[in-house]
């Protein structure tokens, strides 16, 4: 005689079943895809001393996601080898500092009030879903 699926198999199979019924080309994307769209990065080019040049724009990956992409430049990873920098432009050789962007603003390395430029394909994103001040939209400056 059989035996009756068990409590554990049965949940799994209508877990499973509730998956399957639900996915649809309206469901949210992969990381993958995501990442290759892009995302808004903070990025400070270091390449004169400590601090530098500083933007908030969108940032796509390679497919192995080594290398950004920004404005036509290529940078890489420096894997944790660079001093008060993470990234390198390929072509230049210049350092950059690039991170997402924090909620409270405070994205440069060392602090500061200096001000940040805001790429304007980003800055409604920004303001209204990373630092969730809507009110700001028209800023372009953060």
């Amino acid at each position: 005689m059989a035996k009756p699926p068990s409590r554990k198999t049965a949940a799994l199979e209508a877990t499973i079943a509730g998956a399957s019924q639900s996915s649809s080309a309206g469901a949210l994307p992969t990381k993958k895809s995501t990442a290759r769209a892009g995302r808004i990065m903070y990025i400070e080019c270091k390449a004169g001393g400590l601090t530098g040049n500083a933007r908030i724009g969108r940032v796509t990956f390679s497919k192995t996601g080594r290398t950004l992409y920004y404005r036509g430049q290529r940078i890489q990873s420096l894997k944790g080898a660079g001093f008060k920098s993470n990234y390198y432009n390929v072509d230049t050789g210049e350092d950059y500092w690039i991170s997402g962007p924090k909620r409270n603003g405070g994205d440069t390395l060392y602090g500061g009030s200096t001000p940040v430029e805001i790429d304007d394909d980003v800055r409604e994103e920004y303001w209204r879903d990373i630092r969730r001040q809507p009110d700001r939209v028209n800023e372009r400056a953060a």
